[in-house]
């Protein structure tokens, strides 16, 4: 029986993973090593977060992005963007080297047994584990707007369904959205020979400013601080005190994490997105409708006129929407029995990110409107990883010791070096 079965190998998942690891916990790590970064985004992309802010956490705070750059003779400059694929190579390269070895396998069940969990995958034998943590990332919280959804498949998508873009070359694609994900996507197709139009609700664009130098005055970096989430008290807050944000009383919380840090496109892509791709903004989408093989829109605009507009596809850049009932993989008796932010559909957390449930744990997405918006984003592995194997070794210690169901299984894998790995 494992201490720890992580579930889920993108930032998250890999910082937990390493963490648990160096606290000599037995520790197993589930899923496909940076599969949001290496298969949900377009070629072309770049990361929005600054390079120094973007770092997976190992203890010491080894392994950082600066780190992986400097081995391969690249640059990770304040104010100079990154490809994602950079940063998806870094996610690779802290795998090999912070966390235990990955198991390619699919979780399809997580289960309370004993006093543990039963986790069953697609690839190989059921795992015990006396704690889980769920760090599955955005992927299960996809979000399209309720007008899409009664069209067929192949009328639209969310933009995360896309790696490379060149097929709608020649295509007209409403792109749906007023944040980084919508502007970059309709970039990048009008880059790519597609005839791209952003449709959003916003009757205006937020544009993030540059960024200011590292080295400022002491009393300009006084009036606006650099945080891990940008300049400014507000983001220090959120991205510095994510113990504080949990303090206060759940519909605050709530409104937090909807509502800061909104959509923003970043400042090196707004010269791209204005010379490229038509907006239609303040305009509001209440009808969908499939004519042949095109999609017809049916707009409002604030004033209450009507807008049509034709596409060949729609791509819905829409974000990511956190809610328990997505969570498949987990026992629905378990997931109805956890206790939830307010009247929202998320787990409430202890300090060290353990559910109602004793023994499971969550990071990420899910976690946002318990500590605040810096867990949307890489920059709050950091304030997980930690704390949430704290929580972990706390929570066996209460335990008490547990009897192994195969020996000393822990010494075994240590010995041959690596655990079994399933491979898709």
């Amino acid at each position: 029986m494992d201490d720890l079965v992580v579930v889920g190998a993108g930032p998250y998942g890999l910082s937990i993973a390493a963490h648990a690891a160096a606290a000599g916990l037995g520790v197993r790590l589930l899923g496909r090593p940076m599969a949001s970064w290496r298969d949900h985004m377009p070629v072309g992309m770049y990361l929005k977060s600054e390079p120094w802010s973007s770092n997976l956490s190992a203890p010491e705070g080894r392994y950082t992005l600066a780190d992986y750059c400097a081995t391969r003779g690249l640059s990770a400059e304040h104010g100079t963007p990154l490809p994602i694929g950079t940063f998806s190579a870094y996610g690779m390269w802290f795998a090999r080297r912070a966390a235990p070895q990955v198991e390619e396998a699919t979780v399809t069940e997580v289960t309370p047994q004993g006093g543990g969990f039963l986790v069953r995958t697609a690839e190989g034998p059921p795992l015990l584990a006396r704690t889980v943590a769920l760090a599955v990332g955005v992927m299960p919280f996809v979000h399209h707007p309720p007008a899409l959804r009664e069209l067929p498949p192949g009328h639209y998508s969310h933009s995360s369904g896309h790696r490379d873009l060149t097929r709608f070359a020649g295509r007209e694609v409403a792109v749906l959205g007023a944040g980084q994900a919508a502007l970059e996507t309709a970039t990048l197709l009008a880059e790519a020979g597609a005839r791209p139009c952003l449709v959003a609700r916003r009757s205006r664009l937020n544009w993030n400013t540059v960024p200011q130098p590292l080295s400022r005055p002491p009393l300009r970096a006084l009036r606006e601080p650099h945080s891990g989430l940008g300049t400014g008290w507000r983001s220090w807050a959120w991205s510095e005190l994510p113990w504080a944000v949990r303090r206060l009383p759940a519909p605050t919380r709530e409104r937090i994490a909807a509502t800061a840090l909104g959509p923003a496109g970043a400042w090196w892509l707004r010269d791209r997105f204005e010379r490229r791709v038509p907006a239609l903004l303040g305009h509001h989408l209440h009808r969908a409708v499939a004519v042949g093989e095109r999609t017809r829109l049916g707009l409002t605009t604030r004033s209450g006129e009507s807008v049509v507009l034709d596409a060949a596809h729609v791509i819905a850049a829409t974000g990511f929407t956190p809610d328990l009932e997505r969570l498949g993989l987990l026992d629905a008796g378990l997931r109805a029995s956890l206790a939830t932010v307010g009247d929202g559909r998320t787990p409430e957390l202890s300090p060290r990110f353990e559910s109602s449930w004793p023994g499971l744990f969550f990071a990420g997405l899910l976690t946002a409107p318990s500590f605040g918006p810096s867990m949307r984003f890489v920059h709050g592995a950091g304030f997980t990883a930690g704390r949430l194997v704290a929580g972990v070794r706390k929570r066996l210690g209460a335990r008490g010791p547990l009897p192994d169901v195969t020996g000393d299984a822990r010494h075994d894998r240590a010995a041959a070096g690596h655990p079994k790995t399933y491979l898709r």
